[in-house]
């Protein structure tokens, strides 16, 4: 089935547009503070009854694992830094949008990183581990034996630091291309920050796009491969500031991404591809049998392989960071751990900017692979399909 370039366009446009709504705040969130991970053994707990073991010491260790898993997750607002002494938290918050009965609009400054009960329209709603829950005026959560709130969540399509840091490099890509498009009125070569992007928009055309699917059709796809690969790029460039962003390592917005190629390579797809699914040509017909479910399983197994690889390998780089950097904390002689974990940081972070690359060149390389296979003409000299291999 082939479509036209219009709708082609159209569908892009549309799941685009939809992208940071489809990365829900609810989707394995945390919040802004360190959360502490506790077994309930109680059924209900009260706002105002601290949790067992809450405010008890914890060591270096369980520290660190708290503020690793802290800096992976999704958040309501933005914080900079925190004093633990005072309990307060330096930052900004971020709307919250909530459907439950109407519409729920407010700040996140109302949760107070969860340790308040926010009021809104004779509603009551806490977050507990990232996640807002419907509550009573006491703020009373009920857990079950896995330690689990069992109490009503409502649909949460808030404006996450996620989303926020999608939107700011939206903005950015548009007004970078906006910009090169603009030079070249001026002459056949760009100008300013045009002299940048020009290489890397060749680099993709001759040597991603073109060798994969092919001269007359690269084109028409040049536009998505563009936009998926500088909005990986920078992205995973942004994760790296102290700012705590981890995008491209939420499962959420890489099943995104991954969803956008399936979903081109599918609509793009010529009947010589579906013919080889559904009907591998040149093998005997039990074996056509058999070949067909492992093809149709392969067309799922493309797209998973995306995500994964792309989450993995940040999630994995973030880790190992954050870990060096905890040497100093945990270690007990700071003059001989502080130069070793310093020094492998520095290092670790060096090769994460080529990481950061290099995610977003095979991502967009195995995209235009699997649009490649999709849309290209075979061309079969069989002289009887029924061929005994």
């Amino acid at each position: 089935m082939v479509i036209s370039n219009k709708p082609l366009k159209f569908i892009l446009a549309a799941l685009v547009a939809c992208s940071p709504v489809m990365s829900f705040a609810n989707s394995e969130n945390d919040s802004t503070h360190v959360q502490i991970e506790t077994a309930h053994e109680e059924k209900v707990i009260s706002h105002n009854a601290p949790l067992e073991g809450e405010h008890e010491a914890l060591d270096p260790k369980a520290k660190v694992d708290a503020f690793i898993d802290h800096h992976l997750q999704d958040s309501h607002d933005f914080v900079f830094f925190s004093d633990e002494k005072e309990n307060k938290h330096y930052g900004f918050p971020l709307p919250v949008i909530l459907i439950d009965g109407g519409l729920k609009i407010f700040s996140s400054s109302k949760l107070h990183h969860g340790e308040e009960v926010a009021a809104v329209d004779g509603n009551f709603y806490k977050l507990v581990h990232g996640k807002i829950y419907k509550t009573d005026a006491a703020g009373t959560i009920t857990f079950n034996e896995h330690g689990h709130p069992e109490n009503v969540k409502p649909l949460d399509f808030s404006i996450t630091k996620n989303v926020v840091s999608m939107l700011f490099v939206s903005v950015l890509l548009f007004l970078m291309f906006t910009g090169l498009a603009k030079s070249y009125k001026k002459g056949p070569i760009p100008t300013g920050f045009g002299r940048v992007l020009e290489p890397l928009i060749i680099f993709i055309r001759d040597e991603i796009a073109i060798p994969n699917i092919g001269e007359k059709k690269y084109r028409k796809y040049m536009g998505y491969l563009l936009t998926v690969f500088f909005f990986i790029w920078l992205l995973n460039l942004l994760g790296m500031t102290p700012l705590g962003i981890n995008v491209t390592g939420n499962i959420a917005i890489t099943v995104c991404l991954a969803a956008f190629t399936f979903i081109i390579t599918q609509f793009s797809a010529n009947k010589e591809y579906w013919g080889h699914i559904f009907w591998m040509p040149g093998v005997p017909v039990p074996m056509k049998i058999i070949l067909a479910p492992i093809e149709i399983l392969g067309t799922l197994t493309k797209p998973f392989a995306l995500l994964i690889r792309l989450y993995a390998n940040i999630t994995a780089g973030h880790v190992v960071i954050m870990s060096l950097i905890a040497m100093i904390f945990v270690g007990k002689n700071l003059a001989a751990d502080l130069p070793i974990s310093m020094g492998l940081t520095l290092f670790i972070s060096v090769i994460e900017v080529l990481v950061a690359f290099l995610q977003a060149f095979i991502f967009t390389m195995l995209s235009s692979l699997f649009i490649g296979m999709a849309v290209q003409e075979h061309d079969h000299h069989h002289a009887d399909e029924n061929v005994i291999i």
